[in-house]
């Protein structure tokens, strides 16, 4: 199955793109998933807002190290804000604390305002930093690392095995809404409408059984028997270790100044 996602397109960036950007590429991959976990737990764990702007102004600085399209990535990143945003919106109005004005009788507080720019602060860093550093990463190379970092094989096989189909199932959904379109079929709010899209759910979960069952068979007469074939070695190089202590470094350095900010209030 690696053989057959390897050759595709990284997830972030073109082909020309990441030749050219050797930053992250001699990294063991490994590294990257635990310098991106690891980063992620100290911003979750931080609540001063000074110290969350400057690991947010970390994670845009490694942005442009990286020579990511800028515009790709924020669009992706804007594209998880829309799930938090109802959230975020909702903070002032529902934390108690002293209100600033009152909109429609409901107080409008100081504190709920920075409780959401303190998710969302967290947030987008925390997703930025996973794009750069996770994101691109070949689904393959992910997988492998993952299976090494000793991740329940099962999840590592939902990753690839999704990876790998997800653009098939797209595909059977175009032919699908295709022969709806042949059929005159427009979107209105009738009924007709609603059964038509229900019939159509039903027959793409019938159609992926089916496609999942084929699959299975062609592998297991391919020999598959539950477990991944590494195909790459994966291993801890001196600019590894370099890599790993400048992320400790920048993890102390937001601990120290939360620390200072803490006791200075």
């Amino acid at each position: 199955m690696g053989h057959l996602v390897s050759s595709g397109p990284k997830v972030l960036i073109s082909a020309d793109t990441a030749r050219a950007n050797g930053a992250l590429d001699g990294l063991d991959p490994r590294s990257r998933i635990l310098a991106a976990v690891c980063f992620a737990i100290v911003i979750v764990s931080l609540k001063s807002l000074p110290v969350l702007a400057l690991g947010f102004g970390l994670s845009i600085a490694a942005l442009l190290a990286t020579r990511l399209p800028v515009k790709a990535t924020l669009r992706r990143m804007a594209a998880m804000d829309g799930f938090i945003l109802f959230m975020l919106a909702l903070l002032p109005f529902t934390v108690p604390g002293d209100p600033l004005f009152l909109v429609f009788g409901f107080a409008f507080t100081l504190e709920g305002l920075l409780k959401a720019v303190e998710i969302a602060l967290k947030a987008n860093t925390v997703i930025l930093l996973l794009m750069v550093l996770v994101g691109t990463l070949e689904p393959v190379t992910l997988g492998h690392a993952l299976h090494r970092l000793k991740t329940p094989e099962t999840l590592v096989h939902l990753l690839m095995f999704t990876v790998r189909y997800i653009s098939v199932l797209h595909q059977e959904y175009l032919r699908l809404r295709a022969a709806m379109r042949v059929r005159c079929f427009r979107l209105r709010n009738s009924l007709h409408t609603y059964k038509s899209i229900g019939y159509l759910v039903g027959m793409m979960l019938v159609r992926s059984v089916d496609r999942s069952e084929r699959i299975l068979a062609a592998m297991k007469c391919r020999g598959f028997t539950g477990t991944i074939p590494l195909l790459d070695s994966m291993r801890f190089s001196g600019r590894d270790a370099v890599f790993a202590t400048c992320a400790l470094l920048v993890a102390v350095t937001l601990y120290v100044l939360e620390w200072k900010i803490g006791t200075a209030t």
